[in-house]
């Protein structure tokens, strides 16, 4: 029998958007991320989401809230975020076709990695490529 559970990952980047709604929308669309889990408030505001990519995941918020973790991020941002795809290329053209801010396209990383980055609605980097951190 092949063990197949793969680890829950230990690492989840946390990230605030001035419009969260409008980040979940564009990380879903154009880099294929697919939305785990949805909590708002009454008047719609991102308390709390979760968007998946193979076995990582991200968390997603709202900035301008009120809290201890809403309070030491309102300043917060760009980060940067690096994920882990199959195909870069193929990863590339779907974000450039929904028109996703490009700063590098795939490129061959003398280290062995082909990788992209490109730039979200609200500036954080996102890198996609090949490289996989041995764990």
């Amino acid at each position: 029998m092949t063990d197949t559970h793969k680890p829950t990952p230990g690492i989840y980047p946390t990230l605030l958007y001035r419009d969260a709604k409008a980040a979940i929308k564009q990380l879903t669309k154009a880099f294929g991320f697919t939305r785990a889990a949805l909590y708002e408030s009454e008047d719609g505001t991102v308390l709390h989401a979760e968007l998946a990519y193979g076995s990582g995941r991200v968390m997603i918020g709202s900035k301008g809230r009120v809290g201890v973790f809403a309070e030491a991020m309102k300043e917060s941002g760009p980060v940067g975020v690096y994920v882990v795809v199959e195909d870069t290329d193929a990863h590339f053209r779907r974000a450039e076709k929904a028109g996703v801010e490009i700063l590098m396209p795939p490129t061959d990383q003398e280290y062995g990695s082909r990788d992209y980055m490109a730039r979200d609605v609200e500036g954080n980097v996102w890198c996609f490529g090949t490289y996989v951190p041995a764990g």
